[in-house]
């Protein structure tokens, strides 16, 4: 074997590269391991005394767990395009039905929201429940006519 050749263990068995070669690959599997392991994990910092007193999460962390730890990262930034639409076609609505409202007639308005384990419906937001657990749920408002009872 040369002096300038290097041996890697790749799939079972000892193949004999030149030291670029050799070079280029640890790099690339350092770098694979990084990815794979390094990111993933979360790292533990404890006190003195052995009792944790910082937990730094993995990179790659679960939803849920950064939801339950108020994470803010992926909080909405602002209102979508599609709840604009729907917020503004509700006004429009709600302008339509007061045009016809006598001053004989007086609305009820109620609202409230239905907890939904739906993972495809886009209109489910986190909210909090009268127990103060968190979510997903679909906000409903109603507005009732006095005279007729029906909602508009």
């Amino acid at each position: 074997m040369d002096d300038n050749k290097r041996k890697l263990w790749v799939n079972g068995q000892f193949i004999e590269v030149s030291e670029e070669v050799y070079q280029v690959y640890m790099q690339g599997d350092r770098k694979m391991r990084y990815f794979e392991t390094d990111l993933k994990t979360e790292r533990t910092i404890l006190a003195e005394d052995g009792t944790v007193q910082r937990i730094i999460p993995g990179r790659e962390d679960s939803l849920d767990r950064l939801i339950d730890d108020n994470a803010g990262q992926f909080s909405d930034a602002g209102e979508s395009v599609e709840d604009a639409v729907l917020r503004k076609l509700a006004e429009d609505e709600l302008h339509r039905a007061l045009e016809k409202l006598t001053d004989e007639e007086y609305w009820a308005y109620d609202s409230t929201s239905v907890s939904s384990y739906s993972e495809s419906l886009r209109q489910v937001k986190y909210g909090k429940n009268k127990d103060g657990e968190k979510l997903l749920q679909i906000n409903l408002a109603l507005i009732f006519g006095e005279n007729s009872g029906l909602p508009f």
